[in-house]
């Protein structure tokens, strides 16, 4: 991911709940991004990404993040301002986080190849079941429900 940012020295991060981690995956040939919320593990895959449409990487995440939010019925600043101009590229600061990802994005493979393919998937529907996968680094709570009590408070 750094690599094809362009990114040499990354930023060092410190693990905290409201950090995004990204992931590439190819899918049938094509780069495709999973974004992850360290907190509640909401997911928003990003299908056909290019290096220079991820130049700079802040618009065009924060957008299919807002996007993912607004689909399921959640204001778009649920998860926090999300200022496509303050993303920062850093180095993975939470190993358990990274392991999930990688679960996700075998779910999301999984998913893909089962629909047909990427061009046959509809990206909708796989968010839709990547917001209620259940993990055990958040109890088994469903992401989706994690944002929404976010979203109400304590």
């Amino acid at each position: 991911m750094l690599a094809l940012l362009g990114v040499s020295e990354p930023a060092i991060g410190e693990a905290c709940a409201t950090d995004w981690y990204a992931h590439m995956v190819w899918i049938d040939r094509r780069k495709c991004l999973l974004v992850t919320h360290a907190g509640t593990l909401f997911s928003v895959f990003v299908p056909n990404v290019t290096a220079a449409g991820l130049r700079p990487i802040g618009p065009p995440v924060v957008s299919a993040i807002q996007a993912a939010l607004h689909a399921e019925g959640l204001p778009v600043d649920t998860l926090g301002d999300l200022d496509p101009q303050q993303v920062a590229v850093a180095k993975t600061a939470d190993r358990r986080i990274l392991g999930t990802i990688n679960d996700l994005a075998f779910t999301t493979e999984h998913v893909i190849a089962t629909a047909g393919g990427l061009a046959r998937c509809d990206i909708d529907a796989l968010h839709h079941g990547l917001h209620r996968t259940i993990n055990s680094i958040t109890g088994y709570i469903p992401p989706i429900e994690l944002v929404a009590a976010s979203h109400r408070g304590p």
